[in-house]
C-alpha cells in the first residue's frame, strides 16, 4: 500500500491515509477527486524514500526542500 498526506494551506500535515498501489501515480486526483476527500494530498513513503521522512499530522512540509520536518517547539530552538 501507498500512503499520501493531507497538507492544510499553511504546509501543517493533517493527516496520513493508505491508498492502493496503482493509484500512487495520481495521487491528488484520487484521493481529493476520487474520494472526494478534497484538499492539497502528496505521495508519501513509510520506509523515507520520498519527502525525507514519514510525516504525521501536526508535523510541516516545507516545500522549496520537498520534505516534512517537526514544528520547531520554541522560537530559541533553530
Amino acid at each position: 500500500m501507498a500512503h499520501a498526506a493531507l497538507i492544510d494551506e499553511n504546509g501543517v500535515v493533517l493527516c496520513v491515509i493508505r491508498i492502493p498501489d496503482e493509484q500512487e501515480n495520481r495521487v491528488q486526483e484520487y484521493c481529493a477527486e476520487d474520494l472526494k476527500l478534497g484538499g492539497r494530498w502528496l505521495l508519501v513513503s513509510y520506509n523515507d524514500r520520498i519527502r525525507r521522512r514519514f510525516p504525521a499530522a501536526g508535523m510541516l512540509y516545507v516545500e522549496h526542500l520537498d520534505m516534512f520536518a517537526h514544528p520547531q517547539p520554541f522560537p530559541s530552538w533553530g
